[in-house]
């Protein structure tokens, strides 16, 4: 199943904030920061990657539901759950 380019801006916004975040947490491992504050930021990045995730998924859910077709859907809808569980 493709995805709508454009429902996905947000998530490639979600992704590249990620990107930035987890250059940052490079960038305070290399300085030696404190680790209280890299587990914190590793923890933010985590979370916007699971959300990224599973905005996917529910978009892929939302075209199966939007768009049934007999044994195709139920085959969507099995392999869409499967993919949620890998999130969570």
């Amino acid at each position: 199943m493709e995805l709508d380019p454009e429902e996905m801006n947000h998530v490639i916004n979600r992704i590249k904030r990620a990107q930035g975040q987890l250059g940052g947490v490079i960038r305070m491992l290399e300085e030696g920061r404190d680790c209280e504050a890299v587990v914190t930021q590793l923890a933010a990045v985590s979370k916007a990657l699971d959300r990224a995730g599973f905005a996917v998924v529910a978009s892929g859910m939302q075209h199966c539901l939007a768009n049934p077709s007999a044994e195709e859907s139920s085959v969507d809808v099995k392999r869409m759950e499967k993919l949620f569980l890998t999130l969570a």
